[in-house]
């Protein structure tokens, strides 16, 4: 019973007693040439804690009174420093160079600590401080992923799509983490933006090299994103109004050894719904114009998050951070088929309504404990639970009545007639395969807890270890209703029964020539699967005292124990080496007499492997064929670098990669109906990708007028599934192909102009080619057939014929096409151009700034209408219906946003 007692005494003699008395003390940040003050530069004490420079470049820190510590600094596009702060002065100043040597005799350059994002040649990429700002809060929603969109290695995904494809993997495998805790989905709109609102962040960095292996759970990329803390001395209130959304943003100390930050956001959406609406009527008739004329209930976002941290010792932080957010939507979409055409080839009469309303619930809490037992080392502790729950609703109720057309007519007319059934076109039935409804509730829970040891040997030497427990529980519940068709079903003594003998011009089974039957399905869907995530790892870094030389070696351990009705499946341990290999050949040298304008050159080396588990495998069901094979999505990525840092601020990185994709899930066969009301899946876990590219990046940070990044990538990505049937995202068969997501090329301009302080342009323009699809190059031959329709009746427990009023079975005309011929094609290229407007006010003591902008996206639409690649085949009328059946994440009309800042 006394244990617990002890262990906390033994905790607090080993963190607390050495710092019982600590002091403030000022640190000021500055340009080492100009001599100007870093605003924004961060930061980061020997606990882990990160400070904000203010515009001055003084942020103001706590150390202890009896002890000499060592601080770091980090600022985009400088070299990062490290300055030991002695008792007895308060005042300090840190001098940084632009990608070159600090010439003071207490800073040392050196590696960066895990929680300051940075960008790493072959690793990672970073955005934080005013370039995050600038390129996040330009449209009418602000959004991290805004920026992160803009980053090389980033496919274009368009303006309401924040799941983008990196480096060419599966948007799916993107992994986000606030400050380590891992986040189960988290985005608005179902993926439409990111739930990062750019004032709770105060960095993010997009690994998508051969990154660290204090991170796993992705193949593709990490999205690490720090949150913004409070100020331990000072008030700070920010609020926000614009044409769609408000938020605020307070902030307030805690008796100097910390502070509480709560920021709030809610979008109002109506305004601008209605007014779109209201242009789309003088619009052409198009899929975007009828998707904004169904809306019923504009989309909407309310979201609260809190982040906090505490002091208790000099060498014992608490930290806080939460989250709870809701959107929604809901739409209702009325067709109405024009009566005149009674008598035309149409010849379809009546209305369809589709309604659908959308909504999400999700939160999150997070406690960290940061720790230092030694100056030289960090021990931090973090747990934490949240969850998302998906509720969706969607009716189709139709009253479509559709007369029989000349064509099908002329093809079955003689035939139907030998069976005493005369067919005209004044003849009609009911459409009955458009009805459908679904009612789905989708709850992803999650728990966790890391402890993570960071341990600075001296001489260069660092070695860091952890361990990690991620807890998942999916729950899905689905009640779907709709009619069902397959090409070789029958009816046969009231069920629907597979039949593998007939061909379409030989079925015959009721005296009747048809070609399938069409019924009712029905299926529940209860799912309550469990995963279990242990995670080790350990990591060696290396760095020569001249810093030509460093290195990082790691392996990580995965395992998943994964768990549902009626079966278990553990998976083996998944083992995951990388290792880097950084030179800096030319750094403060003057090698060839060129150091006044290369001031340094390095060349980063990496090969590493990673896992994750594929979501869809998330929702596997007792029974599906092929779940004893489990495993983890494996990918080994290679990867090289070069950097170069020119007089001036300007750098330039050229990265190129390859990635080798196997273990990757996917369904391998048809769906396949074992009775009328059970469905079976096939899954496959042999899935390959073959992923190459390179992107490059021409930066200018930090700049008095202008700044920003030029950045391309070109992305050639292939996959692979073995499939029986046809199935999957390449349409069946076992050849490679392109998936629905890629693009080879993308290109970014990102540009901030600042000609007064009192005014400035953002603006961001790209292009990126097209998406795959296809084209008809022969459009074959349309052929009707008919098709007999079943209801269920509940007296016999069984399908049984449609009749009409006159007691005839309903025979239903549809179209295929047989001799198609297409062939692979892209969808048009796309050209965003954003700008953003920016006027500010000052008051004298430079405590309040007022911002008032105007913003604009999507502005090239006005006069770029890209012809799309793609229709739609109407199996009801036989004919083409326009429009591509690929999605689009873009409107046909630019964006405007109008509001202001206030801040104190």
């Amino acid at each position: 019973m006394k244990k617990p007692s002890l262990v906390f005494a033994v905790i607090f003699f080993v963190f607390a007693l050495p710092s019982l008395f600590g002091r403030d003390v000022e640190i000021y940040v500055e340009d080492r040439e100009l001599n100007l003050p870093l605003e924004g530069a961060v930061i980061r004490s020997w606990d882990g804690t990160e400070y904000e420079c203010d515009e001055d470049g003084k942020a103001v820190i706590s150390v202890p009174d009896n002890r000499q510590v060592v601080i770091q600094g980090a600022y985009p596009g400088y070299e990062n420093g490290r300055l030991n702060v002695i008792p007895g002065t308060d005042h300090f100043t840190m001098a940084l160079r632009l990608s070159g040597v600090m010439e003071n005799s207490e800073l040392v350059i050196e590696a960066s600590r895990p929680g300051v994002s940075e960008s790493r040649s072959g690793r990672s990429v970073a955005i934080s401080g005013p370039e995050l700002a600038r390129t996040a809060e330009i449209g009418i929603i602000e959004d991290v992923m805004t920026s992160i969109k803009l980053l090389p290695g980033v496919g274009y995904s368009g303006m309401f799509n924040a799941m983008p494809s990196i480096r060419g993997g599966d948007p799916g495998d993107l992994e986000a983490a606030l400050d380590g805790f891992y986040l189960a989905r988290p985005y608005h709109w179902g993926g439409g933006i990111s739930i990062f609102d750019p004032k709770m962040v105060s960095s993010a960095q997009l690994s998508h090299g051969v990154f660290s292996t204090r991170f796993g759970h992705t193949i593709s990329g990490l999205l690490e994103v720090t949150s913004k803390k409070p100020d331990p001395t000072e008030t700070e209130l920010d609020l926000g109004l614009a044409t769609s959304a408000a938020s605020i943003n307070l902030s307030f100390p805690l008796f100097g050894k910390g502070g509480i930050m709560f920021m709030g956001k809610v979008t109002y959406w109506d305004l601008l719904v209605w007014t779109a609406q209201g242009i789309g009527k003088s619009l052409p008739e198009n899929e975007i114009i009828s998707m904004i004329n169904a809306v019923s209930v504009a989309p909407f976002i309310r979201s609260a998050a809190l982040s906090g941290n505490y002091r208790f010792t000099p060498n014992l932080e608490l930290t806080l951070n939460g989250f709870f957010g809701s959107d929604g939507v809901g739409a209702k979409y009325i067709t109405d088929y024009d009566a005149d055409s009674l008598l035309s080839d149409d010849g379809i009469t009546g209305t369809m309504n589709i309604n659908f309303d959308y909504h999400n619930y999700q939160g999150f809490g997070i406690l960290g404990l940061i720790a230092n037992p030694i100056p030289a080392m960090v021990l931090k502790a973090t747990t934490g639970a949240g969850y998302t729950e998906l509720i969706a609703e969607g009716v189709l109720n139709n009253d479509v009545e559709v007369h029989y057309n000349n064509k099908f007519i002329g093809t079955y007319g003689s035939l139907f007639a030998l069976r005493g059934i005369n067919l005209n076109t004044t003849q009609s039935y009911h459409a009955p395969n458009l009805n459908a409804g679904i009612n789905s509730d989708n709850l992803v829970f999650n728990a966790q807890a890391r402890f993570d040891m960071d341990w600075d040997l001296g001489k260069g030497f660092l070695i860091a270890a952890g361990v990690q427990e991620l807890y998942t529980n999916w729950k899905q519940y689905e009640d779907v209703g709709l009619f069902m068709e397959s090409p070789l079903w029958e009816l046969v003594n009231g069920v629907p029964v597979l039949i593998t003998d007939l061909k379409y011009d030989q079925l015959d089974v009721y005296g009747i020539p048809l070609a399938s039957v069409i019924w009712p399905f029905h299926k529940i869907v209860d799912v309550n699967n469990h995963g279990l995530f242990s995670s080790a790892y350990a990591l060696m870094e290396y760095t020569t005292p001249n810093q030509f030389f460093g290195t990082e070696v790691g392996i990580r351990m995965d395992h998943l124990y994964f768990a549902g009705k009626g079966f278990s499946v553990p998976t083996d341990p998944i083992w995951s080496p990388r290792v880097n290999f950084d030179f800096n050949i030319l750094k403060n040298k003057d090698l060839f007499g060129i150091s006044n304008f290369l001031e340094s050159f390095s060349v980063t080396v990496g090969t590493g492997l990673f896992s994750s588990m594929n979501e869809n495998i998330s929702f596997i069901e007792e029974g599906n064929d092929g779940l004893e094979n489990l495993k983890l999505n494996r990918s080994w990525t290679s990867i090289i670098g070069t950097k170069f840092d020119f007089a001036g601020g300007f750098s330039f990185n050229i990265e190129g990669y390859y990635k080798q994709v196997f273990n990757r899930a996917h369904i391998m066969a048809d769906i396949t109906f074992d009775s009328a009301d059970s469905v079976n899946v096939k899954w496959g876990f042999d899935g390959e990708g073959r992923i190459w590219g390179f992107d490059l990046q021409l930066q200018k940070l930090a700049s008095r007028y202008i700044d920003g990044w030029i950045s391309y990538t070109f992305t050639n990505a292939q996959y692979y599934e073995p499939t029986e049937g046809e199935f999957g995202d390449s349409g069946g068969g076992n050849d490679w192909y392109y998936p629905s997501f890629h693009r080879f090329h993308n290109f970014n301009l990102v540009l901030n102009i600042k000609p007064v302080k009192q005014f400035s342009i953002a603006l961001r323009f790209g292009f990126a080619s097209g998406q795959p699809t296809t084209k008809i190059v022969d459009e074959g031959t349309v052929v009707p057939y008919p098709v007999q329709q079943a209801d269920w009746d509940e007296a016999t427990q069984k399908y049984v014929p449609r009749l009409d009023e006159n007691g005839n079975r309903v025979i239903i005309q549809k179209f295929r096409r047989t001799g198609v011929v297409r062939e692979e094609s892209r969808d048009p290229w796309s050209f965003p151009l954003d700008l953003k407007f920016s006027f500010f006010v000052f008051d004298k003591k430079g405590k309040v700034q007022t911002e008032i902008y105007l913003g604009a996206e999507n502005l090239l639409s006005l006069v770029y209408k890209p012809q799309e690649t793609g229709t739609t085949f109407n199996e009801y009328t036989g004919k083409e219906d326009m429009g591509s059946d690929s999605a689009s994440y873009d409107l046909p009309i630019p964006m405007v946003s109008f509001g202001f800042k206030w801040s104190y």
